[in-house]
């Protein structure tokens, strides 16, 4: 039978709730810019705009939805190990925080869902219309097992692989980059306003998600120093295999900068924490915090 620790209560402790540390400034962000719906978004002009694109710019922007909808409800799915661990260690703040990223994620899965029953008016089976991204089944194997580890194994490597993976690879490559070619198909005509305000407040939402794994790998790497090494190849290992499909896929050269970009800067964020004390992390500044996302 698994001993029960002795209970202790942050919020009675004489420091109470850290509220200048950076978990609870992105909570705070939650609250005031994660409140909307995605029922109170109106698709109606964006079913009209869906019938006049041409079949070829259909099928782009369908496959990108669909992807976009395994993508979301696996990341929602996949959360609940890392929210888990980070209660276990009692750390409140954070997971303060993490109640509104699991929630957001929820949101995000329900908006897709409405953009293919209303917009695109699909209702048959759409397994077959996913790509694996990478060469590799990200969502339906890498993502459940890297994650699902933390239940069994919370060691702080395999906490900076999973966020590595989730916040840095699948939130801030892959989802980024898809947010920057939706944006690249329908800004250029004004087209579908109800699905690019959608992504523009998910997109938003993202910022908060990436903005926790720079701290919460930079935190791992303030603690554990040993651990950088091994970090920065996960990461470099993971980014390779999603340009070398990019390349083979012939994902325009934009796009792929892009994702290089998004993905360097926040290399350089993280590499910081070998030098910095741990509560140096914890006081990240705002524009540190907007650089990084």
């Amino acid at each position: 039978m698994t001993a029960v620790p002795e209970r202790t209560y942050t919020t009675l402790s004489s420091s109470g709730l850290r509220q200048d540390i950076l978990p609870m400034r992105l909570y705070q962000k939650a609250k005031r810019l994660g409140i909307w719906d995605p029922r109170a978004i109106d698709l109606s002009r964006d079913r009209q705009d869906w019938l006049s694109l041409s079949d070829e710019k259909q099928e782009a922007v369908r496959r990108s939805v669909i992807a976009f909808q395994a993508g979301e409800e696996a990341v929602t799915l996949d959360l609940l190990p890392l929210i888990m661990t980070i209660a276990r260690e009692n750390r409140l703040e954070e997971e303060m925080f993490l109640t509104t990223f699991l929630w957001e994620e929820a949101k995000h899965t329900e908006f897709f869902r409405r953009v293919l029953d209303e917009v695109m008016q699909e209702h048959n089976d759409l397994h077959e219309g996913r790509r694996a991204s990478g060469g590799r089944d990200i969502f339906a194997d890498e993502l459940p097992r890297t994650m699902n580890l933390l239940l069994t194994d919370p060691s702080p490597l395999n906490q900076a692989r999973a966020s590595v993976l989730y916040n840095m690879i699948v939130e801030g490559v892959l989802a980024e980059t898809g947010y920057f070619s939706f944006a690249r198909m329908l800004d250029e005509g004004n087209i579908m306003p109800g699905f690019r305000q959608g992504i523009a407040l998910i997109k938003r939402d993202e910022s908060r998600h990436i903005a926790y794994g720079v701290f919460l790998i930079s935190r791992l790497v303030a603690e554990h120093p040993d651990l950088w090494p091994q970090v920065e190849a996960r990461m470099n290992e993971l980014f390779a295999a999603i340009a070398r499909h990019q390349e083979q896929d012939g994902t325009p050269d934009v796009i792929r900068d892009y994702a290089r970009q998004q993905f360097e800067k926040r290399l350089k964020r993280i590499s910081r924490a070998r030098t910095q004390s741990l509560e140096q992390v914890y006081h990240t500044l705002e524009n540190e915090e907007a650089e990084a996302v």
